[in-house]
């Protein structure tokens, strides 16, 4: 098994001697740069080798300080701040899609090189920070015995919480740092495979309706299309009856979804497909419009057709949607939280930050950082500014890999959780933050 492994990894890098990208393209905004399919029988693939953060933290913008808010996690993913500023973060790892091509066997190889060691959650941590100074007076698992718990969202009284194959529904009492009765269901989600296990949520402005983002079943429908019934979508569930509707399709990875506030609009982050090159296709933020196909599996970037798919569908690409802004190839982008309340102030006022988890199937790594999105008038209105780097080292090895972001208004801070580290990070003007760095909280 370790010759078979040794042996295809050096075949991979015979492979992806070609899968460098050209750095003259621009890859984000509204009209990123596309370059011609290029398919290899094995795709370029690279992960940034774990190093772990020593004595090192993210770097942020001058003016900002950053410090590990609690260590420990078992694979922290998003976070959602309650109205009393308790912070909760999900915990775990879902899927479980068997490989078909010894592909996806060496693909599979290399991501898992990339990612923590650590056992999965499949539960909640509650931290309290009351004196708003970085260090959570309390910590304690808040739900426990989940199945990978991934969005989060609260509205009059009820914490929802996605779970892989459920949206489940908790009574809160203000105050209460654990939930020992169990969810009621209020609908099934699609599991079947769980290629993509990640279910994204977030709630309407008005708190009426759960939006539940549902990536696909494969990259481009080579598992058939039978499994992709309900996958690639964004639903609509009533938050009290569970019923539900599709809001938009042909939407790949919709891994996360927050609310855009000047508008009330529903926005996303979305990864596209691989295996056509390291520049194709970008990723990209996107408000998600009723009744929109965005080209999964047919088509990319509005009505450039996949060559790949069997059999094409040119209807469906005919009305394929253009996303709104590319965040560029491959960069994994997981995490959105728009600024509210004014943000930072200065040039965070308006906008969105962007958790960027970072490529595996490129030469020349991509992501690992958080961006920051401006907007006006309820759209992007600039290119992306680099807001939390250095999960990277000088030579591409990986200090840790952030997912989930959220601001908090109340207290001005970004919250960033980092899933190879298993840190929440904790990001805030400098004014107002902690006059020095707290001690990781144990877990109790």
């Amino acid at each position: 098994m370790i010759r078979s492994l040794m042996g295809a990894t050096a075949l991979l890098a015979l492979l992806s001697a070609c899968g460098q990208s050209d750095p003259g393209l621009n890859q984000t905004g509204a009209n990123p740069d596309l370059p011609g399919v290029s398919q290899t029988l094995i795709p370029p693939m690279k992960i940034a080798k774990p190093v772990g953060w020593g004595d090192q933290t993210p770097t942020v913008p001058a003016g900002f300080t950053v410090t590990a808010m609690a260590t420990d996690f078992l694979i922290p993913r998003q976070m959602l701040v309650l109205p009393n500023g308790d912070i909760l973060v999900a915990e775990g790892r879902g899927g479980g899609a068997p490989a078909l091509r010894p592909k996806d066997v060496i693909a599979g190889a290399i991501k898992k090189q990339g990612t923590t060691q650590v056992e999965s959650g499949n539960r909640i941590t509650l931290l309290r920070d009351a004196d708003n100074d970085g260090v959570p007076e309390t910590r304690t698992v808040f739900i426990d015995n989940l199945n990978a718990p991934y969005g989060m969202a609260f509205v009059d009284g009820s914490l929802y919480v996605a779970n892989q194959d459920a949206l489940l529904r908790f009574s809160y009492q203000p105050g209460q740092t654990r939930i020992t009765t169990a969810g009621e269901e209020l609908t099934k989600l699609p599991s079947r495979i769980n290629h993509h296990w990640t279910k994204s949520l977030t709630a309407s402005a008005d708190g009426q309706t759960l939006y539940v983002g549902i990536g696909s079943n494969s990259n481009i429908g080579e598992r058939g299309l039978a499994v992709e019934e309900d996958r690639a979508v964004v639903w609509a569930i009533d938050r009290r009856t569970g019923a539900r509707r599709t809001v938009a399709t042909g939407i790949r990875n919709p891994t996360a979804l927050s609310i855009e506030p000047q508008t009330g609009a529903l926005w996303s982050v979305v990864n596209e497909r691989d295996e056509i090159g390291p520049q194709l296709v970008p990723d990209y933020l996107t408000s998600v419009r009723e009744g929109a196909f965005y080209g999964w599996p047919y088509s990319y970037w509005g009505q450039n057709v996949d060559p790949r798919v069997r059999p094409q569908n040119p209807d469906l690409v005919a009305r394929a949607m253009k996303p709104d802004y590319a965040l560029g190839s491959h960069v994994a982008a997981l995490g959105l939280s728009f600024a509210t309340n004014g943000g930072f102030g200065g040039g965070f006022s308006q906008g969105a930050f962007v958790g960027e988890h970072g490529s595996w199937n490129r030469q020349d790594l991509s992501g690992y950082k958080v961006v920051w999105v401006p907007f006006a008038g309820g759209q992007p209105s600039g290119p992306p500014v680099d807001f939390a780097t250095g999960f990277l080292t000088a030579d591409g090895q990986a200090r840790g890999r952030p997912v989930g972001v959220t601001f908090d208004p109340a207290r001005r801070i970004l919250l960033v959780a980092d899933d190879l580290s298993n840190t929440v990070w904790r990001i805030a003007p400098r004014t107002a933050a902690a006059s020095t760095a707290p001690a990781p909280v144990p877990a109790t």
